[in-house]
């Protein structure tokens, strides 16, 4: 069985690549990339797979097996490229496609859910096996606002009381691989999020008990959130883009307690403690 991982040297892909290795022979992974040079130091091959260069998806899939889709990070651009994938793995004859979506892509009223739900149709379209990983939220994704809020005394955000279930990067790595590795995954839809939800109070509390100073959550409107943002270098689109999701997440797009992800990988997930540590750095 050959494995094709895309988006390999992005942070997702090398984590799954490094643990795949650990299950099946480096010489049943394939690493796809832009840059293939990139990937030299992933201990496998490495094919070129430019999703905006659809004359390269379909040959680099060649006697792959199962391809795992890590989504596009150019969010406005997923619908094409993706639809782009899906069409070479349809010419390449894959036989599974296990897609890395958004927590309850089907009804989130997240922006982000749009072009992740228009993949899954595609997937489905397509009539390949198929395996659905919604990831929720990375703790990783306050990685920014952690060094912001050290830098300047204060967490800020318009999320108001909203709980989020993240999950560690690693985390869903690990599910990734459960899948890719593991058999009676064809089908499945598995809605992803961390054990433990907080709300960015509770994000700001935790780092000031690290850091022993006293680091307050400051909830903003989502205009002066957007605006904040900006002020701090955040280019104008993607700041209005972060206030909008807060504004979800106040309403809990980004809470789950079904505690599907720590049961596929067989371990609870990263706590927000250790979380917080490893953002810290």
């Amino acid at each position: 069985m050959t494995i094709a991982i895309t988006g390999a040297t992005g942070q997702l892909g090398r984590l799954v690549i490094d643990k795949l290795k650990g299950k099946l022979p480096a010489d049943q992974i394939v690493a796809l990339a832009r840059s293939p040079e990139k990937a030299a130091d992933l201990g496998v091959a490495a094919r070129i797979f430019d999703y905006d260069r659809p004359e390269t998806l379909s040959a680099a899939l060649a006697g792959v097996d199962t391809l795992l889709l890590i989504s596009s990070s150019e969010v406005g651009k997923r619908e094409a490229q993706h639809a782009a994938v899906v069409e070479a793995a349809k010419q390449a004859g894959i036989g599974r496609i296990v897609y890395t979506s958004l927590l309850r892509a089907d009804t989130s009223a997240l922006s982000l859910a749009s072009e992740h739900l228009f993949t899954e149709k595609l997937i489905l379209a397509s009539g390949i096996p198929y395996t659905f990983l919604r990831n929720g939220w990375y703790v990783e994704n306050y990685a920014a606002s952690v060094q912001g809020a050290l830098a300047h005394g204060a967490l800020i955000g318009a999320a108001g009381q909203g709980r989020i279930a993240a999950a560690a990067r690693a985390d869903y790595a690990d599910a990734a691989v459960a899948v890719l590795a593991g058999a009676d995954h064809a089908g499945k839809i598995y809605e992803l999020a961390g054990d433990t939800a907080f709300t960015l109070a509770d994000l700001a509390a935790e780092l000031s008990r690290q850091t022993g100073r006293d680091i307050p959550f400051q909830n903003l409107a989502p205009a002066d959130y957007a605006a904040a943002l900006t002020g701090a270098g955040v280019p104008a689109p993607f700041a209005e883009m972060l206030a909008g999701w807060d504004v979800e997440i106040a309403k809990g797009a980004l809470f789950d307690d079904g505690h599907t992800l720590s049961r596929l990988i067989g371990r609870p997930t990263v706590s927000l403690a250790d979380g917080v540590k490893a953002l810290i750095g």
